[in-house]
């Protein structure tokens, strides 16, 4: 039996257990964070492949020099789609559409900053590079806003050890539509619209995580906006990906990635999803 090392004890984990026993795997978890590890000892049983490298990259390192297995999603497959920056500009660069994005690397003038909101039409979306789960995103209406939440983002960037100084300033899409596409070995296999109870929207919200509240809700996404998702994969060359969309009456972008995507309840995904997710991991074992 196939013996996989999964970092991460939380829903995926659990979710998957079962499915992938039946198809010959043994899911094991593996804890990177939160203890110590003697690196002259082998602390770590024997394992034939990794699923998803460990969300803290530093002692993500030191599992990844000790076990010596391939991953689904490397450290380097992790990195490109983290940094939004960077994943934006791989995707634009190869014609997927995405919003109109500046990313600024602080500090920065004031003029530049002026500059940049005066390039939209307000509102504009203000989120950090690197963060996951609606952490940190802001929504300014008019430069006053926007210049104070830059100042918050400068007081952040100003400590030494954030080794991540940049964010991003998006157009905002009013009344977009929110579709989380997943991608297994570069095809599609299901979807969800994540959509915001009526009382949210009606207090205000306006971030479509699953964590701040939104409700997930398995759909069948047509067959261009499939390809789009497939082509994001592609683009970045991640093996399990998952491809946010939005969309509005006459334009679908790939709004942000994911490759530490949550695997949902099976009934939001297409028939053969577990064959298609036992296979790379097969396929990654061999490698």
């Amino acid at each position: 039996m196939l013996r996989l090392a999964v970092p991460t004890r939380a829903e995926t984990f659990e979710r998957m257990r079962e499915p992938l026993a039946d198809r010959g795997i043994e899911v094991c978890h593996v804890q990177t964070d939160q203890r110590t590890v003697a690196i002259d000892d082998q602390p770590f049983e024997h394992y034939d492949a990794g699923f998803v490298f460990p969300p803290r990259l530093a002692e993500g390192g030191v599992t990844d020099a000790l076990l010596g297995v391939p991953w689904v999603n490397d450290r380097e497959a992790i990195l490109r789609s983290r940094h939004k920056g960077e994943a934006l500009a791989q995707l634009a660069k190869a014609d997927v559409p995405t919003p109109e994005t500046v990313v600024v690397s602080n500090p920065v003038d004031e003029s530049a900053l002026v500059e940049t909101f005066q390039r939209f039409d307000p509102p504009v979306v203000v989120k950090p590079n690197a963060t996951t789960r609606g952490i940190g995103i802001a929504k300014a209406h008019d430069l006053d806003s926007f210049l104070g939440i830059c100042d918050y983002l400068d007081l952040v960037h100003d400590y030494r050890a954030t080794g991540d100084q940049s964010f991003l300033v998006q157009e905002y899409l009013p009344d977009a539509r929110d579709y989380r596409a997943m991608i297994v070995d570069g095809e599609y296999v299901g979807a969800v619209e994540r959509r915001l109870p009526d009382d949210a929207l009606a207090n205000g919200q306006w971030k479509h995580n699953v964590h701040r509240g939104a409700a997930a809700t398995g759909i069948t996404l047509d067959d261009e906006r499939r390809r789009l998702a497939e082509r994001a994969a592609t683009t970045l060359d991640i093996d399990y990906l998952g491809v946010d969309l939005l969309v509005t009456d006459d334009r679908t972008v790939v709004n942000e990635t994911n490759a530490r995507p949550t695997i949902d309840s099976a009934t939001k995904y297409e028939n053969g999803f577990w064959d298609k997710l036992a296979r790379l991991l097969e396929d990654t074992a061999r490698r």
